[in-house]
């Protein structure tokens, strides 16, 4: 049989194509191959085969084989690969490559990069609110909270800005990087305590009391709710705000009750006991961001209004939220800090503490500049260098009364007449650690001029010195702390040099902070002064002043030493025990000789043991909860001072401290 060319190149090409393209048999429900596909294509060739010629009559060709090139285009069966589908052994050629004609592109992704389920929000820290629609999904239930849930993303915390749409329209804002953060604190404070109490002679209801100091024992009970809210702009994750607002209120409720009368008020007719409630303004500022001036974010940026200052790293010289101005920033990617300011001290209530802005600010005005270096004198250390010039200018001839009527400026103490001084502290500072040793120290010098010396009425010169440290070590979960604390005293009250150091508003964090009995409570000094105190409330300094929140500073005072231990033991991450030991001195018993009219006076205060727990049931400081207890082990000079016909030989303080935060 004779078998044309052309014929035979066709049936060979089908053959092999036959052979190479078609899938692979597929099985049927019981098992056998299907086969019946290619036998259209046995046909065709078999038929082609008889055939010498192809006439015109030839049998249509199967959809196969019209799919099939055309030999003499000079297609190969290797390029006719239908889509799809691939041979074994054979890669299909790559597309051409894409001819970059700047240096460094890269080839752009393929349009499978971008898938086509995505949806555009407002900014990026929208994108977990995205995920929170009306109904919560189960997948989201973690990121979907309450807005009154301070552990999660919260627009009242400022994680997210405010949304321009839904602003108040009283709201002069605009930009969509504004953000509102509101604060809430609970504070709660349980405090039973003893602490010697001058009897009141004119009104004692109590038989028999012909001692200088009656009962001791007294307790307070505290309750303060602080709200606050800040509006600020700007991407707050790596520099300052551009601008911020800020609002801080205080509303505070007290129950005082103590053993003798006239303690709580001047008036003997008083009782023993007194409730009051008062609302004070602790911040009001605005905070402006002037510049930048570094790619670091190195700024320059000032804060007017009532708002917080620190003079130094524990709160030895002043520490308080007061009126003022305050320039401040940085420099070498926040290596060097600097503050410059000015305060114009406001009125405070007597029985809370707190700032009261409807009386007049005092005539009483600080002046400071200070510059921190880090990692100066060694790695690891921050050095403080400061000037701060307090002028007092009270000495107007008025008397001002606290709220419970005693005279608080002047003091009653000497002549009795008003006071005016200027003085400046100079000081140096620092804090951080060597290793494994901490180290926190500050040294001031104090130098001014007294215009009116209580002991003489005379102009006297104030020469004054400070100086504390405080050196702890940490092993594992315990930290081990030795403490020690000079403040020179006055040794003649009646010269013209007044030697008594004394701070402006001290608010120590040292030697057991206001778990110490001696920082904590006030012991009123009685026999040689009306209305005055050894010491002030959360102060350590021996300063004779009638108050700390509304007296004058007093360099007339018998100055203070300290040498104490304690530790801090981390028991789980949730609760820590603190122990403190301190032994007390006054430095010159000078002045307490002169007021009290006796020959000698021993330096002894005491000592001063104290213990405190701390509780945060979730490891954050959102609830934090405090119980501690001091007893004072009075010295000579303590007894001496205090002695009474009681049998009260020790003097103790409980604290229950709860705060809440939001």
């Amino acid at each position: 049989m004779l078998i044309s060319t052309p014929l035979a190149h066709f049936a060979v090409a089908l053959a092999g194509v036959t052979s190479t393209t078609s899938p692979p048999a597929p099985l049927l429900d019981n098992g056998a191959t299907e086969t019946h596909q290619a036998e259209p294509v046995l046909e065709l060739t078999q038929a082609m085969v008889d055939v010498p010629d192809a006439p015109a009559d030839t049998p249509a060709l199967t959809p196969q084989a019209q799919a099939m090139p055309d030999i003499q285009t000079g297609v190969d069966a290797e390029d006719a690969l239908i889509d799809g589908r691939r041979r074994p052994g054979t890669q299909k050629g790559l597309p051409e490559p894409i001819v970059q004609q700047n240096d460094g592109a890269v080839r752009p992704p393929p349009p499978e990069a971008f898938p086509v389920d995505q949806f555009p929000i407002p900014d990026r820290w929208r994108l977990v609110q995205a995920l929170c629609p009306d109904k919560n999904f189960p997948g989201v239930a973690t990121t979907c909270r309450s807005i009154f849930d301070p552990y999660h993303q919260n627009f009242l915390k400022g994680d997210r800005p405010i949304d321009l749409k839904s602003k108040p329209g009283w709201l002069p804002i605009k930009g969509d990087d504004w953000f509102f953060i509101v604060n809430g604190v609970s504070d709660t404070v349980i405090e039973p305590r003893s602490f010697p109490q001058p009897i009141n002679r004119q009104l004692n209801g109590q038989p028999n009391d012909n001692d200088v100091f009656g009962r001791s024992e007294s307790i307070v009970a505290s309750q303060t709710f602080i709200f606050g809210a800040s509006l600020l702009k700007g991407s707050t994750a790596y520099k300052p705000p551009d601008v911020e607002y800020r609002a801080i209120l205080a509303y505070n409720i007290s129950y005082v009750d103590v053993g003798e009368r006239r303690i709580l008020s001047v008036k003997p007719s008083k009782k023993s006991h007194r409730r009051d409630a008062f609302l004070g303004v602790q911040e009001l500022f605005l905070d402006y961001h002037f510049r930048n001036v570094s790619d670091r974010f190195d700024f320059d940026s000032v804060r007017v209004g009532i708002q917080p200052f620190n003079m130094d790293f524990r709160g030895f010289l002043f520490q308080d939220n007061q009126l003022g101005i305050r320039f401040f920033g940085n420099r070498d990617n926040n290596r060097v800090q600097y503050n410059v300011g000015a305060i114009w001290r406001l009125e405070k209530d007597t029985n809370s503490g707190l700032n009261s802005v409807v009386q007049t600010p005092r005539d009483d005005f600080i002046f400071y500049a200070n510059l921190f270096r880090q990692d100066f004198p060694l790695p690891g250390i921050t050095s403080q260098v400061s000037v701060t010039l307090n002028m007092n200018r009270e000495g107007d001839g008025e008397i001002h009364l606290d709220d419970n009527g005693f005279p608080v400026r002047p003091a009653l103490l000497g002549t009795l007449r008003p006071r005016e001084y200027d003085v400046s502290y100079l000081g140096y500072a620092v804090d951080g650690r060597i290793g494994r040793l901490n180290i926190t120290g500050s040294i001031y010098g104090a130098l001014g001029e007294d215009r009116n010396s209580f002991f003489t009425d005379k102009p006297a010169k104030i020469r004054a010195l400070f100086g504390a440290a405080e050196l702890s070590y940490d092993y594992n979960w315990m930290r081990f702390r030795l403490s020690g604390l000079y403040a020179s005293g006055d040794g003649n009250p009646y010269d013209n040099r007044e030697t008594g150091f004394d701070a402006i508003f001290e608010n120590p964090l040292f030697a057991g902070a206001d778990t110490s009995y001696w920082i904590r409570q006030s012991v009123p000094f009685a026999g040689g002064g009306r209305a005055v105190g050894i010491n002030g409330r959360n102060g350590i300094l021996n300063s004779l002043r009638s108050s700390k929140e509304e007296g004058q500073s007093n360099f007339n005072n018998p100055g203070t030493m300290l040498l104490g231990v304690g530790g801090d033991f981390d028991l789980t991450p949730k609760f820590r025990v603190s122990t403190n030991i301190n032994h007390l001195w006054f430095e010159n018993t000078a002045t307490l000789r002169a007021l009290r009219i006796e020959g000698s006076i021993p330096k002894e205060i005491g000592w001063d043991y104290s213990i405190s727990t701390i509780w945060r049931p979730s490891a954050v400081q959102n609830a934090v909860f405090r119980l501690s207890a001091a007893i004072l082990d009075p010295g000579k000079g303590f007894s001496d001072l205090f002695s009474n016909n009681k049998g009260d030989n020790r003097y103790y303080s409980v604290l229950f401290n709860g705060i809440l935060t939001f």
